[in-house]
């Protein structure tokens, strides 16, 4: 039985971006040693989307108000784009220090997941 998932996001400063997770977006971790952080992430679904490659994959993190989420991000010195409407949900893009960055969307559809 698969009791979870692991997700691995690739950096050109990991350190930076695992600070970002620990201070700017507040999540708990654990230290698998040498400052090696691993997360807990809030519980996730997964889609599938069409697109003419494969070995192509994006995190999004859901939010109940997105507009909220980004001001507090903004308090914390963390920086996002334009929201961006779709027929799905809002959307901003989640800059990391590293150079990477994440989805936050308010969806406008059904969640898979069951949230307290």
């Amino acid at each position: 039985m698969i009791s979870g998932a692991h997700v691995i996001i690739y950096s050109k400063d990991p350190e930076a971006d695992r600070a970002f997770f620990r201070d700017i977006f507040g999540f708990s971790f654990v230290d698998a040693g040498h400052n090696w952080l691993i997360f807990a992430l809030p519980p996730a679904e997964a889609a599938f989307h069409p697109h003419d490659k494969n070995d192509i994959h994006e995190l999004y993190f859901t939010c109940d108000d997105l507009k909220a989420e980004i001001a507090g991000l903004r308090e914390r010195n963390g920086t996002c784009s334009e929201i961006q409407e779709s027929r799905w949900g809002s959307i901003t893009t989640v800059h990391l220090p590293g150079g990477g960055k994440v989805g936050l969307y308010q969806p406008k559809h059904p969640l898979a997941i069951k949230r307290s």
